[in-house]
């Protein structure tokens, strides 16, 4: 059982649950020998003794461990630790695609575009690989908070081989193909089928089939015709339509034939949104038998001499049921250069023609036996390997069972033989039988012998000595965790414990017992009980968000079960934090209910200081040509230039009061005049009398000023 804060794998340290699926359960960890975060993907525990699982889980991590693209989640490491069967894989920190668009509703044409090229670019590096994923789906595609778009869960991806794969419905149901609606063929095609309703599911905001059972859904994927996605959001272009409808064609054959020819139109509608250049060919209607039209027996004539034209003409007519009602509606000026095209002279090639009759009748043969071929199968005339194949409309390819052969297991204990056959992809199952023949624990039989071919997931019956000291399990279920315990280890039992919740049973007690009680088992051996954690913990933690941008931010939330609530913007004074989440209304790794409003705060960046100035300015007698009653002009100026006061005065002080300066420094500036008068003088030697005339001089007086912060 994993549980928070053990290592598997000497190095993997879990430190919480990040999500889970059918089969497994997601969890982040630290890998402490890269020093790195991963994700840590575990078969659940009821599962993990089932082969069918365990082969499934195994498949998944040899596919996906081939994988390495910018557009699949990509996977590092795989293992098996006491029972815990785990896959490490790399941790990407988004939104799904589902969620993206529920949040936003649809998206523009541009960014679902985008988002179907990068998915497209992921499952083509698959593709190529020979690994279908035959779950695609807006759950299964993720947004990092980088906007780089992933690829992940290859959970039911299978390797394809050169042979043709058979498979039962997977995935689900609103973005299943029409061929895994059947339970028959799928490969690549299917997969660009359900990206094809992904796309429809972007442009729209809602998936084109829906009803109210699974059943009802699968067969509106075979039956029903695709809507339109501009009956819903009418300014989707013509290009980007007719690429979805060419995606979820019913027929493989007529949808895109790989991934490479839907990237190449995806890119060419953002270029060019409004052309209608998608194609899509009916290979029935290009391999059809169709009647010769006008051009067609105009370009046959001139191949003709002039002498046999007419003759060959009509033999030609005669051949193919020429019919005349295919050009009755033809301009007269192409009925006269088909005339005139049968009056041409050129050569006649009679080796041509030869080769033309013998392709001719091979094509007939061809085509007839395979008419006959499908009638012979389709009233059960052909059958292969006793299986039979049901009538369909679309030819269905023979299913080819992967077979391994039985190995050796006599004479093993049954540990070993369970750990081999598993590892072969066989299920085994195990009945005890007393003998005195074998030492208990080791493998008296199989089911099947050695050599022998068999399926894959084939189970084995093993038949187990057991000595005639057998012991009757008692029954536990029900009773608390101690008291089981306690029970089996007095009957000579070794006891397992695993953990899971069920909200039916009180915490602490057993869900459940394996082997049943009442059976017989050797003593000594091991009895698993599976001890109930009560319901199922509903609240989350808390994420950190501060320090992320508003999107950032939301998104993780969104991923932890949370919801975004008010977002204020607000001034904070760390500069760093300008334009990210500054405060949250929930402290981080507190535990709350599932959809709780998180509300946050965005910083503006550090509030402006402001300042105020009031004082009573005095004359600038730092000045000794200053006098009293002087007028003086005052100007009191900021140091970021803005004008406080420009005032002429010849009385001081002056009294100022000024709020909400924005600068924390400033000056003021007295400009006065100074005035010398006319001055007569007499020289005492000639008694001549000198004026001499009066000076005005300008005068500035800085003085530097601090305001106050307010």
């Amino acid at each position: 059982m994993i549980k928070i804060g053990m290592i598997i794998g000497d190095r993997y340290e879990i430190l919480e649950k990040i999500g889970t699926g059918g089969m497994s359960d997601v969890y982040k960890a630290k890998d402490h020998k890269l020093n790195r975060f991963v994700a840590v993907k575990v078969l659940k525990q009821e599962f993990s003794e089932n082969a069918n699982f365990v082969s499934k889980f195994r498949i998944e991590a040899q596919a996906a461990a081939g994988l390495m693209h910018p557009n699949i989640v990509n996977v590092y490491d795989v293992g098996e630790e006491g029972g815990i069967y785990y896959i490490v894989m790399e941790l990407v920190e988004g939104i799904t695609l589902k969620k993206y668009i529920e949040k936003k509703a649809r998206l523009s044409v541009k960014e679902a575009i985008s988002i179907a090229i990068q998915v497209s670019m992921g499952i083509e590096a698959a593709h190529n690989n020979h690994i279908i994923h035959r779950d695609i789906k807006p759950q299964n595609i993720i947004i990092s908070k980088e906007g780089k778009v992933k690829v992940t869960d290859f959970g039911i991806a299978k390797a394809a081989t050169s042979n043709t794969i058979t498979s039962n419905v997977m995935g689900s149901v609103h973005y299943t193909s029409p061929e895994q609606a059947r339970g028959g063929y799928s490969d690549e095609k299917s997969d660009i089928y359900s990206l094809g309703i992904t796309m429809f599911e972007m442009l729209t905001g809602r998936v084109p089939f829906n009803g109210e059972t699974t059943v009802a859904i699968a067969i509106k994927h075979i039956q029903e015709e695709l809507p339109s996605p501009r009956d819903y959001v009418p300014e989707i272009p013509i290009s980007v339509e007719q690429i979805v409808f060419k995606c979820c064609q019913k027929s493989p054959d007529r949808r895109y034939q790989s991934m490479g020819e839907l990237i190449v139109d995806l890119k060419q509608s953002l270029m060019n949104p409004d052309e209608d250049f998608v194609k899509v060919i009916d290979p029935d209607e290009e391999a059809s038998t169709r009647m010769i039209t006008d051009k067609d027996m105009a370009q046959i004539k001139k191949q003709s001499d002039r002498r046999d034209s007419m003759e060959e003409a009509m033999r030609l007519r005669k051949d193919t049921k020429y019919s005349r009602d295919e050009y009755e509606d033809e301009e007269d000026d192409d009925e006269e250069e088909y005339y005139e095209d049968e009056e041409e002279d050129d050569d006649y090639d009679p080796k041509m023609e030869k080769i033309t009759t013998v392709l001719a009748v091979v094509a007939a043969l061809l085509v007839g036996g395979i008419i006959i071929f499908l009638v012979g199968r389709a009233f059960g005339m052909f059958q292969f390997g006793g299986s039979e194949v049901a009538p369909t409309k679309e030819p269905q390819q023979t299913e080819q069972t992967e077979q391994v052969a039985m190995i050796a297991v006599t004479g093993k204990s049954v540990d070993e033989a369970k750990r081999a056959l598993l590892e072969l992809g066989l299920t085994p199952e195990i009945q005890y039988e007393v003998t005195d023949a074998y030492d208990e624990g080791i493998v008296i039989k199989a089911s099947v012998s050695e050599g022998e071919m068999v399926p894959l997931n084939t189970n084995i019956i093993l038949t187990v000595a057991e000595g005639s000291n057998g012991v009757t399990v008692p029954t536990v279920t029900g009773k608390s965790k101690s008291e089981a315990t306690s029970i089996l280890e007095k009957a000579g039992f070794v006891v397992n414990v695993t953990e899971s919740y069920d909200s039916a049973v009180q915490n602490g007690y057993v869900i459940s017992q394996s082997p049943e009680a009442e059976t017989t088992a050797p003593a000594g051996s091991s009895i698993t009980i599976r001890v109930s954690q009560g319901a199922e913990d509903t609240k989350v933690r808390v994420p950190n968000v501060i320090g992320l941008s508003e999107m950032d931010a939301i998104v993780s939330l969104t991923e932890s079960g949370l919801t975004a609530g008010s977002i204020t913007q607000v001034h904070h004074e760390d500069a760093a934090l300008t334009d990210k989440v500054c405060y949250q209304s929930y402290s981080v790794g507190s535990y709350v209910d599932k959809g709780t409003l998180i509300d946050m705060k965005v910083s503006l960046g550090p509030e402006e200081a402001t300042y105020s100035y009031a004082e009573s300015i005095s004359a600038p007698t730092e000045d000794a040509d200053y006098q009293n009653g002087m007028s003086v002009t005052v100007t009191v100026t900021t140091a970021d230039g803005t004008q406080l006061l420009s005032t002429q005065t010849s009385s001081f002080p002056v009294s100022v009061n000024y709020k909400g300066i924005k600068s924390p420094s400033g000056t003021i500036t007295f400009k006065f005049t100074v005035i010398t008068q006319a001055t007569t003088t007499t020289d005492p030697d000639t008694g001549e009398t000198v004026t001499t005339e009066g000076t005005s001089t300008e005068k500035t007086v800085v003085r530097e000023i601090t305001f106050v912060r307010e």
